[in-house]
């Protein structure tokens, strides 16, 4: 089931996809009675709920100073990316324990781990969710509900690129001139795979895990352009 606020495009992909395996439903995830809502709608229609993946997100304005920043723009990033995420998870949990098993999975950033790159607003967003993964993957555990959050690197979307104020491949050349990892380019089908791992049985022992997918950039420091090969 796709819940999302952008009606046409949800139930677009459902048609895509094939009404047999794909439904779509209304839901501000800011809004609890939205997020209520979704849930008791999966389980009415599949009878249980296997897996949750919290996805929405926004980046805010693109400011990348705390003193230029607006309250404002710093609460609605926050109640997408982290009140969202909670009440997801919240609510998965209800009719998750009641199952004993369940997997829970939240789209985090790298930015939840190296803030260099991000306004402060996004940044601390994804810092709380990881807090928030923790959090619920050590409370739920007992019941065999496992939680996990997928980092990526940054990803061309269409989201990303009217924030930074590029095209989508101008993006994608920017991103990937300053990746670590060469010769590969970061596709949202890569970190739909990931998703689709912490979701299955591969992944039956997993909880508690920061999946970053961004070719070991995060691994690196400012000192890596030292060790650059000129002659390859």
């Amino acid at each position: 089931m796709i819940a999302d606020v952008q009606d046409d495009k949800g139930r677009a992909l459902c048609e895509s996809l094939g009404s047999s395996v794909a439904s779509y439903v209304h839901c501000d995830m800011t809004d609890e009675s939205h997020v209520r809502d979704a849930v008791d709608a999966a389980v009415s229609r599949h009878g249980k709920l296997d897996i949750m993946f919290n996805n929405a997100g926004i980046i805010g304005s693109p400011c990348m100073q705390i003193l230029k920043s607006e309250k404002a723009d710093f609460e609605r990033v926050v109640g997408i990316n982290l009140v969202g995420s909670y009440l997801g998870t919240k609510h998965a949990a209800r009719v998750m324990i009641p199952a004993r098993r369940g997997s829970i999975v939240m789209t985090a950033s790298v930015a939840s781990v190296d803030p260099a790159m991000t306004p402060v607003a996004y940044t601390c967003s994804k810092h709380a969710v990881l807090g928030l993964m923790r959090s619920a993957a050590v409370e739920l555990g007992q019941f065999g509900v496992r939680v996990n959050c997928v980092s990526p690197y940054a990803l061309a979307t269409p989201l990303a690129a009217t924030a930074f104020g590029m095209g989508g491949e101008e993006l994608e050349d920017f991103m990937h001139e300053h990746a670590i990892l060469k010769g590969v380019r970061l596709k949202a089908e890569d970190i739909a795979e990931a998703v689709l791992f912490l979701g299955s049985e591969e992944a039956k022992y997993v909880s508690g895990l920061n999946l970053l997918v961004d070719g070991g950039f995060t691994t690196a420091n400012p000192s890596h352009g030292l060790f650059k090969y000129s002659d390859v």
